[in-house]
């Protein structure tokens, strides 16, 4: 695997100065080898040493930390599983959507408390969260998913209509919203690169720039072949998450998909004034294509989604998409008019894990040996730290609250191979956004 410039992966990734650290060479033996070097693999490792301080516990990263999903996205802590909360009461049934949310609001306090104890600089905010109703239809859509939250006797969330939603942050397109104030904002890669430091402090052997190249069974546990050397680990964690494709033994199980984010300039006063949003709280509309926004701590509009892109096999190169762009930029001028001069200083992309049934997965491959975790669905900020913690019980082979949750050890629906999964993937994304062209006309 070619190393590549991480920097220009995102803004967040350009926002500090970050060197990275050694790669493996020669010969190494632990007890736990993580592969992937995003906030899965980083959790687990975390975990696992709080409760096993003696593990010897290796991080193995291809590129650098967090340059993977974990330092590309839109930085919300949040509660939402999988799609939505209604998919998964379909698909799961209302007491397992129930359980599901209840753990994403676990994840969203583990990881608020993650950073205050350690006290990682990472930007973070804790201003809470909007749905924002943009057409009738998306109204209806919201105010059902609010209602199913109710009815599963969840807290929290409320429905907030046309002018108390215009009064904490003015849009011509909002229509009423769901509100829950169990959300934070942050900048995902000083999250990463923090909690490197937090767990090598702990004793953990961190390795960049060391891509695993094959991964064999043996009867102690399992060999990891690296470009300049080997690690014999008793068990092994796969926190590949869109990078699943290509481990062959989680190969199906997901498949990668792209989604896209531009960033403005800091905002003036000027440019603020008109759109309130005092309080900064994290937003997205109920679109199948949903669009996400927040502000940064320099004041910033980051916008994200509106589409997603689709590569083939174990194509990984879809990072830019200038019509997706295009789109992004006018659409932060329709949902702002006062931004209509504003400039666009970063446009970048990144891979999101999707599993066929859109809800996340994590459990053992084959035996106790091995754990995997994937799917996060664009949401896994906050699932990657609690899921984590999850693998680490697995490893230990713990059984916890965490390990009985519905979702771990679940069978999953495996994606068919090329070319017809990039067919089944075509074909359902089609039907998603004529659904949204459809619901986009009916706005008043």
């Amino acid at each position: 695997m070619k190393k590549e410039d991480f920097r220009t992966k995102s803004y967040w990734l350009s926002s500090r100065e970050y060197a990275p650290g050694r790669s493996l060479s020669g010969d190494i033996k632990v007890d736990v080898a993580i592969v992937g070097g995003g906030f899965t693999g980083l959790s687990t490792a975390l975990h696992l040493k709080k409760a096993e301080p003696d593990l010897r516990v290796a991080i193995l990263e291809s590129q650098v930390i967090g340059f993977g999903a974990s330092g590309r996205n839109g930085g919300f802590n949040m509660t939402l599983f999988g799609l939505t909360m209604g998919l998964t009461a379909l698909r799961f049934g209302k007491s397992k959507a129930r359980e599901a949310h209840l753990y994403m609001e676990q994840a969203v306090d583990l990881l608020k408390d993650l950073v205050a104890e350690h006290s990682i600089d990472c930007d973070y905010e804790h201003p809470g969260f909007l749905r924002a109703a943009t057409s009738q239809a998306y109204k209806k859509r919201i105010m059902h998913e609010v209602e199913l939250a109710h009815s599963l006797g969840l807290e929290g969330i409320e429905w907030i209509d046309r002018d108390a939603v215009r009064e904490q942050v003015n849009s011509p397109m909002y229509l009423g919203a769901w509100s829950e104030p169990r959300c934070g904002i942050l900048n995902p890669a000083k999250l990463a690169w923090g909690e490197k430091d937090v767990v090598e402090s702990l004793g953990v052997e961190v390795y960049e720039n060391t891509p695993v190249l094959g991964l064999e069974r043996t009867a102690g546990g399992a060999v990891l072949k690296t470009q300049n050397g080997s690690v014999s680990a008793d068990k092994v964690v796969l926190a590949t998450n869109a990078w699943s494709h290509l481990v062959p033994q989680i190969k199906w199980k997901q498949a990668p998909v792209w989604t896209y984010i531009v960033l403005t300039e800091p905002l003036s006063r000027e440019q603020m004034e008109p759109i309130g949003w005092k309080n900064r709280q994290g937003i997205e509309d109920a679109r199948n294509m949903v669009h996400y926004y927040r502000l940064t701590a320099d004041n910033r509009l980051l916008m994200g989604g509106r589409d997603i892109g689709l590569t083939y096999g174990a194509d990984m190169d879809n990072d830019l998409n200038p019509g997706i762009f295009a789109g992004l930029e006018a659409d932060v001028k329709k949902t702002f008019p006062s931004l209509e001069k504003v400039n666009f200083t970063h446009r970048w992309g990144g891979p999101v894990s999707i599993t066929v049934d859109m809800a996340p997965a994590i459990g053992y491959v084959g035996d106790q040996r091995i754990v995997y975790s994937l799917g996060c669905m664009g949401h896994g900020v906050s699932l990657t730290h609690l899921n984590g913690a999850t693998a680490a019980d697995l490893i230990l082979e713990k059984k916890t609250d965490l390990t009985d949750f519905f979702f771990v050890n679940r069978r999953t629906i495996p994606w068919p191979p090329e070319p017809i999964r990039l067919a089944a993937a075509k074909a359902i994304l089609a039907g998603m956004k004529f659904q949204d062209r459809f619901t986009d006309q009916k706005r008043l």
